[in-house]
């Protein structure tokens, strides 16, 4: 299969700006999760010995920002500032917000017939573009879903799961 053939069949289920789109929505309701909580709570609560939803969110952060940064040509990881941990819920959405606009930005920026290349994400994690993709957001999908379960316990209710725009 040639490039301009791959490229029509992975156009035929969707696009990386609907991609885009899907994935905006996600982080939309990851936005209002982490508005949902209470400020002390965002940074301490844990159940089980898992981590508090601040951690959780910064690792969602590190690891999608980060690597799509890093699959449309930039550097994974924290490097240049781009990963910010934050002492304030305030500060964490405005972060959350930036990253955010990176993460779709850089998203767009990969090229469609590559999304089937094999790559060492983060220098470790082989896998194909697409794949490291979806990891990614499954990935924030889990630890959103983990702090649901915070939410819950604490009295707090969360935002409706689809609710994604």
């Amino acid at each position: 299969m040639n490039t301009l053939e791959m490229t029509e069949k992975i156009n035929a289920i969707i696009t990386t700006e609907e991609l885009a789109a899907h994935w905006s929505g996600h982080r939309g309701l990851t936005r209002k999760l982490i508005e949902a909580f209470p400020e002390k709570e965002f940074f301490e609560y844990s159940i089980g010995g898992m981590r508090p939803a601040a951690q959780l969110i910064q690792e969602m952060m590190d690891v999608s920002t980060g690597g799509v940064r890093e699959m449309a040509g930039g550097v994974a990881g924290d490097v240049a500032g781009h990963a910010v941990t934050a002492t304030s819920k305030a500060e964490a959405l405005e972060i959350w917000d930036k990253n955010t606009a990176e993460l779709l930005e850089n998203l767009v920026k990969i090229p469609v017939d590559k999304f089937h290349d094999r790559i060492l994400s983060f220098g470790q994690y082989e896998g194909t573009i697409w794949g490291n993709i979806f990891y990614f957001l499954d990935n924030e999908i889990h630890h959103r879903a983990q702090a649901y379960v915070y939410l819950r316990s604490l009295g707090v209710e969360p935002p409706a799961f689809w609710d994604r725009y």
